[in-house]
């Protein structure tokens, strides 16, 4: 059976916008707990202490003011620490120790999240799941000229 390779690969793209949609806009997390934006920008910081908004801006293809307001909530709300340098350069990132207590408490209920939706499914189709995911992920893209997002899901 030949299936329309096009056709599979339009599914492919659908499916993961609305997935991203999803996650992006879905529901508003517990009290106390950061947003998917937040959670990506405190896991970064957490695998790169020290790190700046420009490294995170590049690292996630948005632009800087993006980064910013979700920094100033999580400097806000006490997760993370901007360290004194200077402004020109911008400052250096770490984890406040509530802040690394919230990114493990994020961690859990998405893990969890994951585990609900696949809970009725054989461990053998989860690992599978898991690495087509890793395999589409670690594929070589072609370079963009433009890095950063519109939120347009056809620049995608």
């Amino acid at each position: 059976m030949q299936h329309d390779r096009s056709g599979a690969v339009a599914q492919v793209h659908e499916e993961i916008v609305n997935l991203l949609r999803e996650l992006m806009t879905g529901e508003r997390p517990a009290d106390g707990l950061p947003t998917f934006a937040q959670h990506s920008v405190l896991s970064y910081i957490s695998r790169n202490p020290g790190c700046r908004a420009t490294d995170i801006s590049d690292a996630f293809g948005v632009h800087r003011s993006t980064v910013s307001r979700q920094l100033r909530q999580c400097v806000d709300s006490g997760w993370v620490h901007a360290e004194a340098g200077p402004v020109r350069q911008g400052h250096p990132l770490t984890l406040t120790v509530r802040g690394g207590d919230v990114l493990d408490d994020a961690d859990r209920d998405r893990r969890a999240e994951v585990d609900a939706r696949v809970r009725d499914w054989q461990t053998g189709d989860v690992a599978e799941f898991a690495n087509l995911l890793h395999h589409f992920r670690s594929t070589s893209t072609p370079v963009r000229t433009n890095t950063e997002t519109t939120g347009d899901d056809h620049s995608a």
